[in-house]
């Protein structure tokens, strides 16, 4: 099975528009609301491809109510833990003439100290039966320090495999503690390590005790870096559409392989680039287009020089 966990759960409203105008006003068709933040789209990709899930999050307040209404009728397995704070909101606003997409997240609510307790006992009694264990997305302004590195304890301890894709200090915390595989964007890898080449960024984290980093480009594909191993994948040409999820997709990706007990980076590496790839194509966070093996077929996977990814100095 895989667990999901998410300290910092969403409810995402998207928007597609004709083309988005600063200062301007504009018409859209209704738009969608899910039950998201980035460990529930890890579940619900997995979900969707056969994998066992359990998705592990807070709720709370009257957003709290449609979040929890939505992912019951989802039909992802998964567990709740009531909170006094109103659950956050994420707009996307997808731009159908240049095919990207605008986010604005709220930055949610900090639980008590007894809520997040409750949110770890109900990882401690989950994580059992996880092969996988997921920590996905942010923290909550003013989160208790130690929380990160309690969950990937708790899943290290249970003989969990735990991925863990998150930001800032709390990405380095998750290096320290040893999991397996962090899962950063070249922009988060910088703000953390302070390293602008992220070949040396990412072996930086896996010097502080991770397994694995998968390195998210954007339109140039993916990395897979480990101590003594650097690959990278990319698809033949760009793809247009919403990337507001291609990241989980590939956690996702990753711990599919992982639970069916595949170690293999290179392996996890294609299969993680086709699924981002996939998610894409889809209009919501959370789903990947069934396109995903003649993605996976198109990718170009190569060895390449640790410096073909320094920025040129201003």
């Amino acid at each position: 099975m895989i667990l999901t966990v998410t300290p910092n759960p969403a409810l995402d409203l998207t928007w597609h528009v004709d083309r988005l105008t600063v200062g301007g006003t504009h018409r859209a068709d209704a738009g969608a609301a899910r039950a998201g933040g980035k460990g529930l789209n890890v579940a619900r990709v997995a979900h969707a491809q056969g994998a066992a899930v359990r998705a592990i999050t807070t709720v709370g307040g009257r957003t709290g109510e449609e979040f929890a209404e939505e992912l019951r009728a989802s039909g992802v397995p998964h567990s709740l833990v009531p909170v006094a704070g109103a659950t956050r909101r994420s707009i996307a606003v997808v731009d159908a003439a240049l095919g990207d997409t605008t986010i604005v997240n709220e930055r949610g609510r900090n639980p008590s100290d007894a809520e997040w307790g409750e949110l770890v006992a109900a990882v401690v009694d989950a994580v059992p039966s996880a092969a996988v264990l997921v920590i996905s997305g942010s923290l909550p302004p003013e989160a208790p320090e130690p929380l990160l590195s309690v969950l990937i304890t708790v899943g290290q301890d249970a003989g969990a495999s735990v991925i863990v894709d998150t930001s800032g200090p709390a990405l380095l915390l998750a290096a320290d503690a040893g999991a397996a595989v962090l899962k950063p964007n070249a922009a988060e890898l910088v703000e953390a390590t302070g390293i602008d080449d992220p070949i040396e960024a990412a072996r930086s984290l896996i010097a502080r005790g991770a397994g694995l980093v998968l390195l998210s480009l954007g339109a140039e594909g993916m990395l897979a870096v480990t101590a003594s191993d650097l690959l990278h994948a990319r698809l033949d040409a760009p793809l247009a559409g919403n990337p507001t999820g291609a990241g989980d997709a590939a956690v996702a990706a990753c711990a599919h392989l992982l639970a069916e007990g595949q170690r293999d980076p290179e392996r996890i590496l294609r299969r993680a680039t086709a699924w981002s790839a996939a998610a894409v194509l889809m209009p919501l966070a959370g789903d990947i287009s069934p396109t995903w093996t003649e993605l996976e077929q198109r990718l170009i996977v190569a060895r390449p020089d640790p410096t073909a990814f320094r920025k040129d100095p201003a």
